[in-house]
């Protein structure tokens, strides 16, 4: 990845990147709250022993009363990491990037629970139990069930469907809602806050051999409808292929994964109907290569994607469209700034390889793209519109940076 380095907090021209800093801020709530609960619930799900336990003490006290450790020397991207935090260790949590640090704690947590160290819980994901509850539940049922009755709609209503269906299967965030279950998710206002679905689609007419490249967000019930709007590029002739990135190792507790991939993958082919003919179909592209799973460690780099390798960049550059899933991602497209929401989309995405889509229900407060009108309407509401997942968007950008 080159010799990539954190954006400074203070750039010219360019309003201020988020931290942690200011006590009542959804950062700060995040790193203060969410992530010291998230260790103990990974503590409570499996029975890690005494050298275990210590190594998550430590980072709970790391976190709230100490300053930033550097990797330890088992953890295999030691060296890319001492380059990453530059400026960061040796100074508390707080004051580093809101970015930087939520990714940073998830390589520690995984360091912490033995995932990197020869032994018996390497390559083990911390997250897997809460990923498995969540797929075999009943509320997955009951949406696959659901596509039945899309089956005999019109192709263009289909796919409509099945684009919404994805965007909002963003709000299953093992990550924003909590491992047990526990959601302060608000009904959803299915106005979208910014809606370029029609551009969406006119990139992707029917019989052009369009390469489509998904990068994921979420396993279980965000990735099943991905993987179901997939098949529908695929089948109707909207994508010849399709390159679907995730993960490289376990990242936000619920990020996908190949074996997370392979998971949604049997779910679906087990399913009656119209979700098990899906699965199948899907099952064949994969064996065909009209479906590839690719993956790369940037994705889990504490960057935005402006400072993406080279090798990944001239990948992204030969895809008719790339779709980018979930807040995650829009935080590192866009760049994790206190931009004015008003600020065009199409300018702060210009530097991207090629043409870029992305969708989001909004998890934090980082958004771009807002019509003035639509910007009022919300700041009059008097709901939590940036963080609560109540609220999405659909975002298209032309790219070629």
């Amino acid at each position: 990845m080159g010799d990539a380095r954190t954006a400074p907090g203070a750039t010219p021209g360019l309003p201020p990147v988020i931290t942690c800093q200011v006590p009542g801020t959804f950062a700060r709530g995040v790193l203060a709250e969410r992530h010291p609960a998230l260790v103990e619930q990974v503590r409570e799900a499996f029975p890690y022993g005494p050298e275990q336990h210590r190594a998550l003490d430590d980072l709970l006290h790391e976190i709230v009363h100490g300053v930033v450790e550097p990797p330890g020397p088992e953890d295999p991207g030691r060296e890319l990491w001492l380059g990453w935090g530059r400026g960061h260790f040796g100074r508390p949590w707080f004051e580093a990037p809101f970015l930087w640090a939520e990714s940073y704690f998830y390589r520690r947590l995984l360091q912490a629970v033995g995932y990197f160290a020869e032994g018996p819980w390497q390559g083990i994901d911390p997250f897997a139990p809460f990923k498995r509850a969540e797929l075999s539940g009943g509320t997955v049922d009951e949406e696959l069930r659901a596509l039945d009755g899309l089956a005999g709609l019109p192709e263009d209503e289909r796919a409509a469907a099945l684009l919404q269906a994805s965007l909002w299967g963003n709000r299953a965030d093992l990550g924003f809602r909590g491992p047990a279950g526990d959601s302060s998710l608000g009904e959803p206002d299915r106005s979208l806050v910014s809606d370029g679905t029609g551009e969406l689609w006119s990139l992707l007419p029917a019989g052009q051999g369009s390469t489509v490249a998904v990068i994921a967000d979420n396993t279980g019930r965000e990735l099943i409808p991905d993987l179901v709007l997939i098949d529908h590029l695929l089948r109707h002739g909207r994508a010849e292929r399709v390159v679907l990135h995730v993960k490289p190792h376990p990242y936000y507790v619920s990020d996908a994964m190949t074996a997370d991939v392979v998971d949604c993958l049997r779910r679906l082919g087990e399913a009656p109907g119209e979700a098990g003919r899906a699965g199948a179909r899907l099952r064949d592209a994969m064996t065909s290569g009209r479906l590839e799973v690719r993956t790369h460690a940037f994705f889990c780099a504490p960057f935005p994607y402006e400072l993406m390798p080279d090798e990944l960049r001239a990948e992204l550059a030969g895809a008719t469209l790339t779709i980018l899933k979930g807040d995650l991602n829009y935080r590192r497209l866009v760049g994790d700034r206190l931009w004015p929401p008003t600020t065009p989309f199409a300018d702060v995405t210009a530097y991207f390889p090629g043409a870029v889509a992305t969708l989001r229900t909004l998890k934090s407060d980082v958004v771009v793209g807002l019509d003035p009108r639509t910007l009022e309407r919300l700041e009059e509401s008097g709901r939590a519109w940036r963080t609560s997942g109540t609220h999405a968007l659909v975002q298209v950008g032309a790219g070629r940076g």
